[in-house]
């Protein structure tokens, strides 16, 4: 089974981290793999570049052989597109090997406005992971998905390589990217929601309008 977990990761922090352990542990799989987009087609700029997300997300997970980072989509001109990616590994894959993509229900309940959302059913099985705070709308075509698709067990992942939906609730840390770009903003310290390393590195850089004199 490969296992993929994208997003912006601006910047990575221990909630993607944890959410990425957790979900390796729930599907019993070796690792799992970060893939960070190049450019992000349902938002506004990132606040640093593709290759400074891409630096602070393997500083982060140095040393950790559970995750793997997986830079196909800043090779490709343009906004990153899941489905394009998943095509992409299914072309590598094969048909018959399992491949599952990670989502968590903030980004998922707006998948019916994803570019050919219909056909990633086609390509993977989708991981929805419970973020804090966030539900699917009852009756969206993303619950709707969950309904129609909804695996029992996560050992069913396994038996065909893509079309179920499998539900996680685990227990993940409450931070958002969002609201760490704002403290370091305000010029406040975001220490201990993220790797220390990583923020010594957006210190060092100047990344999100932090000062390079603040504390680490």
């Amino acid at each position: 089974m490969h296992v993929i977990y994208g997003g912006t990761f601006d910047p990575i922090h221990h909630g993607h981290l944890r959410l990425a352990l957790e979900v390796c542990d729930a599907l019993a799989v070796p690792r799992i793999h970060l893939v960070p987009c190049h450019i992000p087609p349902h938002r506004g700029d990132t606040g640093a570049g593709s290759q400074q997300r891409l630096a602070l997300i393997r500083q982060a997970i140095a040393g950790e052989g559970a995750l793997q980072v997986d830079d196909r989509e800043l090779g490709r001109a343009g906004a990153s597109y899941t489905a394009d990616t998943l095509r992409q590994l299914r072309g590598e894959l094969g048909p018959d090997e399992p491949l599952v993509m990670v989502v968590g229900t903030d980004a998922f309940a707006s998948f019916d406005r994803w570019r050919e959302w219909q056909s990633i059913p086609e390509l993977a099985h989708i991981v929805v992971v419970q973020r804090p705070g966030a539900d699917l709308p009852e009756g969206s075509e993303a619950d709707n998905l969950v309904r129609q698709r909804r695996a029992g067990c996560a050992q069913a992942l396994n038996q065909q390589p893509c079309g179920l939906v499998l539900e996680l609730d685990p227990p993940l840390l409450d931070i958002s990217a969002t609201g760490i770009r704002q403290r370091i903003a305000d010029g406040r310290s975001p220490r201990y929601l993220m790797p220390d390393d990583v923020w010594r590195t957006i210190q060092t850089n100047g990344l999100y309008g932090a000062c390079t004199s603040a504390r680490v």
